[in-house]
């Protein structure tokens, strides 16, 4: 199978079956994005405990790239502690911006990686940083309180 049909699958699978989209009641912060160039938006709920994110859920509405992304990003955020998780994040964002020269590394971005094609569409970009986005404001917030 060629990694590009691979990369799609991933995708498909994160948006047709959703990690963590149900937003639990208990959250440390939350926030609400939305990507004014599309109309995609996410409601996300963050919870870390003792500098250790320990849920992330969400619920959203938009393209199959917004909805796949934040699953993907919720999923590999849980479980993290608050600085790994913004390490990622911020790995995510510089494969976003790469404008296609870079794969990503799978160690850190795991399924994230099948997101790599979207950085040469600038357009779409936005779509696949949503929910990392508002991962980060979220964590940033918790942080505060």
């Amino acid at each position: 199978m060629e990694l590009d049909s691979l990369y799609q699958e991933v995708i498909l699978d994160h948006y047709k079956h959703p990690l963590n989209k149900k937003l639990s009641p208990t959250f440390t912060a939350q926030v609400h994005h939305v990507n004014p160039s599309c109309g995609d938006e996410i409601t996300l709920n963050v919870n870390i405990s003792d500098g250790i994110v320990t849920s992330v859920t969400w619920e959203g509405v938009g393209c199959s790239i917004s909805q796949a992304s934040t699953s993907i990003a919720s999923d590999l955020m849980t479980g993290k502690n608050l600085d790994e998780a913004l390490k990622i994040v911020e790995s995510f964002s510089d494969l976003m911006s790469s404008k296609g020269t870079m794969a990503g590394d799978e160690d850190i971005l795991e399924d994230g990686v099948a997101l790599a094609g979207v950085s040469k569409f600038p357009a779409r970009i936005k779509c696949a940083l949503l929910g990392w986005m508002a991962f980060k404001d979220a964590a940033i917030q918790s942080s505060k309180n």
